[in-house]
């Protein structure tokens, strides 16, 4: 009978995320689920129910929800800015891309190639890997995108003379050519959140099984693991 070769589990743990970027993460998430939700309502209304209006304010409801989601994604925007230039390292690789480095690039490809089963082994990194970082900084100037053309929806409903038509909507607005077209992109670009969004779930969950890299804890604790348990 052949010996049965034992398994040795190599592991390997650094500290990546800091707290204050955790906290931003799921707060973040959250805030674009509530926004993706109610923005979804209010470009497909509810049904009327009967009775009197100010019995029910079913509508401006969803509006105020997705009101108070919108500051609190924006406020965050902000705050992830300064902590990619105050935070460690981790917290600012998707702002620092060799977009230049065929190298860079030929290891995105890889790691496409990776999430298409293209690949049998991912290459390790202890931080973002080339195609997170490229993805991060893309959804990053959707973030802007939809901060802006959010805000630009909201001042031409506030109205001329606040603050909100003076600093967004007196100029956003001329670029789209219509209040339709720019109701229009910013709908659009909740789609493409979502399509972003089951990716990223898609990438974690694999990433965390078969690539043998924390994905989920580290978001949880900051820290990322590395695991060898190949014989």
């Amino acid at each position: 009978m052949k010996p049965i070769k034992e398994k040795t589990l190599k592991t390997k743990q650094v500290y990546v995320y800091e707290a204050p970027l955790r906290l931003w993460h799921w707060i973040n998430a959250a805030s674009i689920f509530v926004l993706a939700l109610s923005g979804y309502f209010i470009a497909h209304p509810p049904q009327s129910i009967g009775g009197e209006a100010f019995g029910h304010y079913n509508f401006a409801f969803i509006r105020y929800v997705h009101f108070v989601a919108a500051l609190l994604f924006d406020v965050g925007l902000m705050i992830r800015i300064y902590w990619a230039l105050a935070g460690n390292r981790f917290g600012r690789d998707f702002l620092l891309l060799p977009l230049f480095d065929r190298f860079w690039w030929a290891e995105v490809l890889k790691k496409i190639k990776w999430y298409l089963f293209l690949e049998k082994e991912p290459i390790k990194y202890v931080g973002a890997d080339p195609l997170n970082r490229l993805a991060t900084f893309f959804v990053f100037l959707l973030d802007w995108f939809m901060l802006i053309t959010g805000l630009a929806l909201f001042g031409e409903m506030d109205g001329m003379g606040t603050w909100a038509y003076y600093l967004f909507t007196i100029w956003v607005l001329p670029i789209f050519g219509s209040s339709q077209n720019l109701h229009t992109f910013h709908h659009l670009g909740m789609w493409v959140f979502v399509i972003f969004i089951l990716l990223h779930v898609y990438v974690v969950i694999r990433e965390d099984i078969l690539g043998r890299v924390s994905v989920i804890e580290t978001m949880i604790n900051g820290w990322r693991t590395l695991r060898d348990d190949r014989p």
